[in-house]
């Protein structure tokens, strides 16, 4: 089963809102919450470090890109609107 789990931070309580790359997710269709993680039926990819070659290339003007999905939650804490940005994804773990 391919997909992704990213953890909450510990400071998020209630209801709150995700967001994939900026665009709004639904609960129950983009993700499903499962104690302190959100698991997402989607793969989600993070670029990681760019290497010699990539970044070569790069200076040349050549452009070399990966899929990059930036994962944030909206929260409030004490009444104050708050964002916890660039939570990392992580893929599922296969079981037995």
């Amino acid at each position: 089963m391919a997909g992704s789990v990213v953890d909450l931070p510990p400071q998020v309580r209630g209801d709150f809102e995700v967001y994939i790359n900026g665009v709004h997710q639904v609960r129950g269709e983009a993700f499903e919450v499962r104690g302190r993680e959100l698991h997402f039926a989607a793969q989600l990819a993070q670029e990681g470090r760019l290497g010699f070659w990539r970044w070569f290339l790069g200076a040349w003007g050549i452009g070399t890109y990966r899929a990059h999905h930036s994962v944030d939650v909206r929260y409030e804490l004490d009444g104050r609107p708050m964002l916890a940005e660039g939570l990392e994804p992580r893929p599922v773990e296969a079981t037995a």
